[in-house]
């Protein structure tokens, strides 16, 4: 029969009996809890979607009963809900509530007001709640869905404060349908992200998460210089045996050419006359006495080449000027891909064969006459 072997056996042989292993389990648990804390930030700040997924998935995985039952891991917890909404801000079919009509913006206000005690500074909690605002009615208006819009925009006067002219802002540009007006792009959905990225630095500043990463990175940089370490040790080792083989084989080489005895040369080796390929001739001159028709024909060729070249100096298209329709196309592809975009505005737009450059140079004169 296999003997049966018990756990808390186990337990006291790798661990202090005086401390019970469900206290060891749960610090251990926070631990790891703190790793993928630290390294779902780390997804989120690279904008790797997959790979936050999956570390979302095993964060949740991790029994809450082996963890401890603190504020501070409530709060990570809630961060942690906080960053999935926003990572998910743009796709629309995601639902986080049971509630259809609340998308995932909408969805991550909703645990933002609840960290508004997490939030040291006041200016920034309101910042990314404007800016969550202003995304829900910007991610619906860029896909088409202005009724959506609507209502997330009615969603968030009724549920939160904000400042009147924001309000009248959204709601004009609802009504208007100016997906790409200067408001919206101001508040873009980057500069979103950059904001909360800044409120996770200062986070993670205040309260470190990265014991279990430090131990790692020691122990991989350990194990790297020893990996280093045996592969020069090695490299020696071969280099040393392939000399000591070559100088060997070279003593063995003049032994046996010193046994040798030199033999004579019937025939001499000397090459008394050496082919020579034409291009080693020497080139030459051949004088020939040119006919008048033949002077008449080079002079009537290099006529017609000379007409040619004053023709098409003639023949060039004079710069073309600016129309107000290309400057509207400019003033409009500025507005959608940015200042300094302008291979892609090139791409929307006909400018009948302007470079980028061009239209470079065409925005600074604009801007000097305060047309924009």
């Amino acid at each position: 029969m296999d003997p049966t072997v018990d756990n808390k056996t186990v337990a006291s042989s790798n661990t202090d009996e005086t401390v019970p292993f469900s206290r060891v389990t749960a610090v251990a648990t926070g631990w790891i809890q703190d790793f993928l804390f630290v390294s779902l930030c780390r997804c989120f700040k690279e904008r790797k979607l997959d790979e936050f997924n999956e570390t979302l998935s095993a964060f949740k995985a991790i029994p809450q009963s082996l963890s401890h039952k603190g504020h501070l891991h409530n709060e990570k917890t809630l961060i942690c809900a906080f960053l999935a909404r926003v990572m998910h801000g743009k796709q629309l079919d995601v639902l986080f509530d049971k509630d259809d009509s609340v998308m995932p913006l909408m969805s991550a206000a909703k645990i933002w007001s609840n960290l508004e005690k997490t939030v040291t500074d006041e200016s920034l909690f309101e910042n990314i709640m404007i800016l969550l605002l202003v995304q829900s009615v910007a991610v619906c208006m860029e896909k088409g869905q202005r009724s959506s819009a609507s209502s997330a925009l009615k969603w968030f006067q009724n549920n939160y404060e904000f400042r009147q002219n924001v309000n009248v802002k959204l709601s004009s540009i609802v009504t208007q349908r100016d997906t790409y007006h200067p408001f919206l792009m101001s508040f873009s959905y980057s500069r979103m992200l950059e904001t909360v990225q800044s409120f996770l630095d200062a986070y993670l500043e205040k309260n470190p998460s990265d014991y279990i990463l430090k131990a790692a990175t020691q122990m991989a940089q350990s194990s790297q210089d020893m990996e280093g370490f045996e592969d020069t040790v090695t490299r020696d080792i071969s280099v040393l045996k392939k000399a000591n083989e070559s100088t060997e084989k070279d003593a063995k080489k003049k032994k046996s050419t010193a046994c040798l005895r030199t033999k004579r040369k019937l025939l001499s080796t000397k090459i008394t006359d050496v082919w020579k390929p034409d291009s080693c001739k020497k080139s030459y001159i051949s004088l020939r006495r040119i006919s008048n028709n033949e002077l008449l024909q080079l002079s009537d060729k290099s006529m017609d080449t000379s007409k040619i070249n004053q023709e098409s100096k003639n023949t060039r298209k004079p710069p073309r000027k600016w129309t107000p329709e290309m400057d509207q196309n400019l003033k409009s592809g500025v507005r959608h891909h940015g200042e300094g975009k302008w291979s892609l505005i090139l791409l929307d737009y006909d400018f009948e064969g302007r470079t980028g450059t061009m239209l470079k140079d065409r925005w600074r004169v604009l801007k000097r006459a305060h047309k924009v």
